[in-house]
């Protein structure tokens, strides 16, 4: 991309970064790289630069309860309704775990929210493990049983051994 200016006055350069985030968000993020390359902080949109940087690191944070989700849900799955149990639920647990930890390795200042996605993540779970055994919510304990150790730990499956893992190892 060339050098970019927005515009020599401090009124139309507003007005023309306002419309760019608000019409087109792919090209203002362009602009405002391109900014940043050439030092240019006087015309950077900073208040909309500021909420965007911010929402990156909420994006993370939700990336992790989401995958969190899904892994609960298939362990309860897992756990309670064993006669389901599938290579693609086993799957589906793996892939969940390597992506959480691929994600903590990533952003390693995520960890101490691991606790708190917990509480969030475990209700999901229960509605996804619910909706896809057709088994009821009170079915489930109301807080998780399993620790945040167990729940990562690529080994650990709930309930009675199954013939899925050991196909697999």
């Amino acid at each position: 991309m060339s050098t970019f200016k927005i515009n020599s006055t401090p009124t139309g350069q507003a007005e023309a970064v306002d419309n760019l985030y608000a019409a087109d968000f792919y090209a203002w993020t362009q602009v405002q790289a391109e900014l940043l390359r050439h030092q240019a902080w006087s015309q950077l949109d900073l208040p909309n630069l500021i909420e965007e940087i911010e929402s990156l690191g909420k994006q993370q944070r939700q990336e992790l309860r989401n995958r969190l989700s899904i892994l609960i849900g298939h362990l309860l799955k897992w756990h309670y309704q064993p006669q389901g149990r599938s290579r693609s639920w086993l799957a589906t647990l793996r892939i969940q775990r390597l992506d959480i930890a691929d994600l903590l390795d990533d952003n390693p200042s995520l960890k101490p929210y691991l606790t708190e996605a917990l509480g969030k993540a475990y209700l999901k779970g229960i509605e996804l493990a619910s909706g896809e055994t057709n088994l009821p919510i009170r079915t489930f304990p109301s807080q998780c049983s399993y620790s945040l150790t167990e729940i990562l730990d690529a080994k650990f499956f709930p309930g009675e051994p199954s013939e899925l893992i050991a196909e697999d190892n």
